[in-house]
């Protein structure tokens, strides 16, 4: 077998991965394969395999006979584990981080940032590990009433393109600290990274523990989710895809937690500096960390008419600022979206903006001079209204819509106006309105002059149509266990209940 890490770059043969099954690396049971394209320069990096259902059965049957001995470690030990793996990703950081940059074309310095924060989120579900509590019932004495928390067993992790590696493994992070078996489907375009994972994590867990296996989601990710086998489902992606597993998991009544889009407003008050403001909002869009394809992206720009101008020339101005260009390079901020069918959804959502009305402010198009990848300019559109597709559709691109407001209840009437509820983000001096204005917005997440940097423990999780469940957070690790109650009656034919019998 051809190892993936250190083995993919340009300018090398295309490596042809295995998938990672109860320990063992194996094709898919079909043959059949994958590209993994460098979306920079459109050439192959290598191939993986496109597993199906019979992957799918015999994956989840190696999880369910490892899982048993996994729980039966106690949460000490598979803490411990857990620090273990972080050591070796954290050994291997640089080159994960490269192999990212070349499969999603995210910016080699977000890159690092996701490796840190992938080390971070080990480090935190290991310290948790131990907090499954249960808790006691009154019951008089002729009974003990009391609960405890269990593991599902078998966990199926389908996460998506943007941040391959963190994704896949930080995400499996709370499952694993829970006692269960973790099974981890990437996103079909970026998956070299999450086998590059199971690399790392053989030498550090036993096997069976964490399997990757890749695939389509439309083969691959509906035989796992409806698998008999699985009764809990995690899922980030789209909203639609979002649905298909909810119905298909549905099946088994398997539990379902979904993180999912977002078109987030950021609302913007006349007292604060309408300067710092737009730069900051270019950073809540993570441009510079994932290329703007992020569900927390604040794409939705609420701008007070006293400062409107003010603001969006300063925006203008931090958007033309950004470089444009190979990933790999330090001095470029931004790469290419991370294939080609992603780019030329963005490049629709750009022009339908257009014909809608909406007025380019900047970008708009291909970078020029960049005739290879997938690339787009980071955009911002003025003459915005709320019924634009711009204004409601998730673009999950470098674009962004600025639109103005005079009254704060009209602003968070607005903002609140869309299906989704993922996050929000209020830019103001002044704590009485930040307050109210986070009480009244309809987001799982309300920042108030922040760029989207959540604190280790804050549970993110969408409402309406961006989600079920909460992440990041001891609520997660709650939700890849299960309560049990258990009733003990006493014996009650016995008078003599005192030492020494």
């Amino acid at each position: 077998m051809t190892r993936v890490l250190g083995n993919v770059g340009r300018g090398k043969p295309p490596v042809h991965a295995r998938m990672s099954i109860g320990g063992q690396w194996r094709d898919a049971d079909s043959g059949a394969r994958l590209d993994c394209i460098d979306p920079t320069t459109e050439e192959l990096l290598g191939t993986v395999p496109a597993g199906g259902a019979a992957d799918a059965d015999l994956a989840v049957r190696a999880a369910e006979e490892a899982s048993g001995a996994w729980r039966a470690l106690g949460w000490t030990r598979r803490a411990a584990l857990l620090r273990d793996l972080a050591a070796a990703v954290a050994e291997v950081a640089e080159p994960l981080a490269l192999l990212d940059v070349l499969d999603s074309g995210n910016p080699i310095a977000g890159m690092r940032g996701d490796l840190e924060s992938t080390v971070r989120e080990l480090h935190y579900y290991a310290g948790l590990a131990g907090q499954t509590h249960g808790a006691s019932t009154p019951t008089g004495a002729e009974t003990v009433s009391f609960t405890q928390r269990e593991p599902y067993g078998v966990v199926v992790r389908i996460v998506p393109f943007n941040h391959p590696f963190k994704f896949a493994c930080g995400k499996a992070a709370a499952a694993l600290a829970g006692g269960n078996s973790v099974i981890v489907k990437p996103g079909e375009q970026t998956s070299l990274s999450a086998l590059a994972l199971a690399e790392v994590a053989e030498a550090v867990l036993p096997a069976g523990v964490l399997t990757v296996l890749t695939g389509t989601g439309a083969e691959l990710g509906e035989a796992l989710v409806s698998h008999p086998g699985v009764q809990r489902v995690a899922f980030t992606g789209s909203v639609p895809t979002g649905r298909r597993i909810l119905a298909a998991a549905a099946q088994n009544l398997a539990h379902v937690t979904l993180e999912l889009g977002g078109k987030n407003p950021l609302i913007v008050c006349p007292d604060v500096d309408p300067r710092k403001a737009a730069r900051d909002a270019v950073a809540s869009m993570n441009i510079a960390r994932s290329n703007g394809q992020s569900c927390g992206s604040t794409s939705r720009l609420y701008v007070h008419e006293s400062i409107r101008a003010a603001f969006t020339d300063a925006l203008l101005d931090r958007v033309r600022e950004l470089r444009v260009g190979d990933p790999c390079d330090e001095a470029n901020e931004v790469g290419p979206v991370a294939f080609a069918a992603h780019h030329a959804r963005v490049l629709d959502h750009i022009e339908r903006a257009k014909a809608s009305g909406a007025t380019v402010a900047a970008g708009g198009s291909r970078p020029f001079g960049l005739d290879r990848g997938y690339f787009v300019e980071p955009t911002v559109f003025t003459d915005v209204t709320d019924d634009m597709p711009i204004a409601r559709e998730e673009v999950f691109g470098p674009v962004m819509a600025v639109l103005g407001f005079s009254d704060l209840d009209d602003a968070v009437r607005r903002a609140n106006d869309t299906d989704f509820g993922l996050t929000a983000n209020v830019y103001t001096r002044d704590l009485r309105v930040a307050h109210r204005l986070a009480d009244r917005l309809q987001a799982g997440y309300v920042y108030v002059n922040g760029t989207g940097r959540r604190p280790p423990g804050s549970p993110f999780g969408g409402w309406k149509h961006s989600g079920l469940g909460k992440e990041n957070s001891h609520e997660e690790l709650l939700s890849y266990t299960r309560e049990k109650t258990i009733t003990i009656t006493l014996p009650a034919d016995d008078p003599d209940w005192s030492w020494p019998r």
